[in-house]
């Protein structure tokens, strides 16, 4: 399928959908392509600008790259202070804790974090556990 921007002589811009551009001629020398706004069967296509995505591989500025270093240490901080780290163990944990009820349902449990193969997050987010990659390395295996 294609889309068009179309144009009708009475100055009418729309968008029409058509399996080609030769359904497109087909359809419109039939008379079959009509304006929806006065009914113009007089429609030829409209200039198109085209979708250009932004350019994904440009050069990080200094600024940009240390704005990007404070984000990640202060994540790092926040997860450091206000979880416990479970190293290897991480799965078996986030089991254990995700089938206790919490004693109090406002205060959800200390959150965790460790180490995890890519086949036991995968078991873990296919039995409904919720789980996220973190962006850095826990301290412990950041010399390793």
């Amino acid at each position: 399928m294609i889309v068009f921007d179309l144009k009708c002589a009475e100055a009418h811009v729309f968008e029409a959908w058509f399996g080609s551009s030769d359904d497109y001629a087909a359809q419109r020398d039939r008379g079959l392509v009509a304006c929806p706004m006065c009914g113009s069967v007089e429609v030829d296509k409209a200039v198109m600008a085209p979708a250009v995505p932004a350019k994904g591989n440009r050069l990080i500025t200094d600024a940009e790259h240390k704005a990007h270093a404070e984000r990640l240490k202060a994540l790092r901080a926040e997860v450091e202070a206000n979880c416990d780290y479970v190293g290897a163990n991480f799965a078996s944990e986030a089991r254990a804790r995700f089938a206790e009820a919490p004693a109090d349902p406002d205060s959800p449990p200390k959150g965790i974090y460790g180490e995890a193969s890519l086949s036991e997050a995968a078991e873990l987010v296919a039995d409904g556990i919720p789980v996220a990659p973190l962006p850095f390395r826990p301290r412990r295996l950041a010399d390793a």
